[in-house]
């Protein structure tokens, strides 16, 4: 989240200059493995008296041990330094919140000794998550870069058909998403300069009254390749799978994580989907007809583009409140679109960021148009956004 963790990792550097003054006496060697160990963030799991049980954001558990006469410290979410800090005690810290900890390492890698604590209510959080999603449904807005003009410092989005004139100035913050994470607190600092014509963008900020323009204080950023086929091969052991990609005839090697978002479309609403994917209008016509094309075809076939992306749009939207699965339910010739993660561009090996099986009907209706019924790799996380907003995860 922009503003509930990025307190804690911007204060680890102040952290790291707040060691201890008798730090200064102790041998080279004790100082370097002080400092290298360095603070450390995550959410408490247990705590009695003074021992803490901490899950690091790296999924590591740590027995943290508080020094007797420790700091410790409460911070309220979007706080910028420690000025407005409150000096709590230890009682006041609960399972689920999220604290930073400073100090040094103890006998071993997974023991830590606390000689200051620093805690973000768990409650807290919640609320300024809660406030964050409302602002990013009210003035958030995303899609498809189509244009990048870094003269003007003007980003062209697409949402399905509508194009969004996207102004970004001096004062706009960029963060860009790498590797296989679409989570805001892995995202990095990015600038203007790194966003490209098909990359994915959220958006933060003054929206124009038609919604045509948005003036941008937050651009998120992110390069995802869209793919959709049947699975070729399965290697369980490994946690990948293989599928030819329908739009590039490439074969590509799926990793799924247990990040991925592994969802199952049911059959029913995989047969409504194709329908409208398919752009078949006849059934509201007198004896099957079509509308009538002009003389390049334009209208029917701008239609069906149009609604297949609304119904690629719908399909996001609905994606989180569809049955989990995971590669263990997956065999070889389902049919599935993914929203994949490259380390390396060009690469044929990728990580599944989302992944929806249950899709055959659509492939089947339409697959040149599989493509235009793109799913967000925003839906990945807690509660995902709906296509017209949302905070990114």
């Amino acid at each position: 989240m922009v503003i509930r963790l990025g307190i804690f990792r911007a204060l680890i550097v102040g952290a790291t200059l707040l060691l201890p003054v008798a730090g200064l006496t102790m041998s080279s060697t004790a100082i370097w493995a002080q400092v290298a160990a360095g603070p450390k963030i995550g959410t408490v799991a247990t705590i009695s008296g003074s021992a803490i049980t901490l899950t690091t954001d790296s999924k590591q558990q740590i027995t943290v041990t508080v020094d007797e006469g420790a700091r410790v410290l409460q911070l309220a979410p979007g706080s910028k330094d420690l000025k407005s800090a409150q000096t709590i005690t230890l009682g006041d810290i609960a399972k689920g919140d999220r604290i930073l900890v400073s100090g040094k390492p103890g006998s071993d890698a997974t023991s830590f000794m606390a000689s200051r604590v620093i805690l973000m209510k768990a409650q807290d959080i919640a609320q300024q998550h809660a406030k964050e999603e409302a602002d990013w449904h009210t003035r958030g807005t995303g899609g498809l870069v189509s244009a990048v003009d870094e003269g003007t410092g003007a980003i062209t989005v697409s949402i399905g058909a509508k194009k969004v004139a996207v102004q970004t100035s001096s004062a706009t913050k960029f963060r860009r998403y790498a590797g296989g994470s679409v989570k805001f607190e892995d995202a990095q600092s990015s600038t203007l300069a790194e966003i490209h014509a098909g990359d994915q963008v959220r958006v933060l900020g003054m929206k124009s009254a038609d919604g045509s323009s948005i003036q941008a204080e937050i651009v998120v950023s992110g390069s995802f390749l869209h793919l959709a086929g049947t699975i070729a091969t399965i290697a369980a052991a490994n946690g990948t799978f293989t599928i030819k990609d329908l739009a590039t005839k490439k074969t590509m090697t799926v990793q799924v994580t247990a990040d991925s978002n592994v969802r199952k479309l049911p059959p029913q609403a995989a047969a409504r989907f194709a329908t409208r994917a398919k752009g078949d209008a006849s059934a509201g016509h007198p004896g099957g007809a079509r509308p009538a094309a002009t003389a390049e075809g334009a209208s029917d076939s701008q239609g069906g583009e149009e609604q297949r992306r609304s119904a690629g749009m719908d399909l996001s939207q609905m994606l989180s409140r569809l049955p989990t699965e995971s590669l263990s339910d997956l065999k070889v010739g389902d049919a599935v679109m993914i929203v994949a993660s490259q380390q390396t561009p060009g690469s044929p090996d990728v990580s599944a960021v989302t992944l929806l099986s249950g899709v055959e009907p659509i492939l089947s209706a339409t697959p040149k148009g599989a493509a235009a019924m793109n799913l967000s790799p925003w839906q990945v996380g807690g509660g995902e956004p709906d296509a017209g907003g949302g905070s990114p995860q």
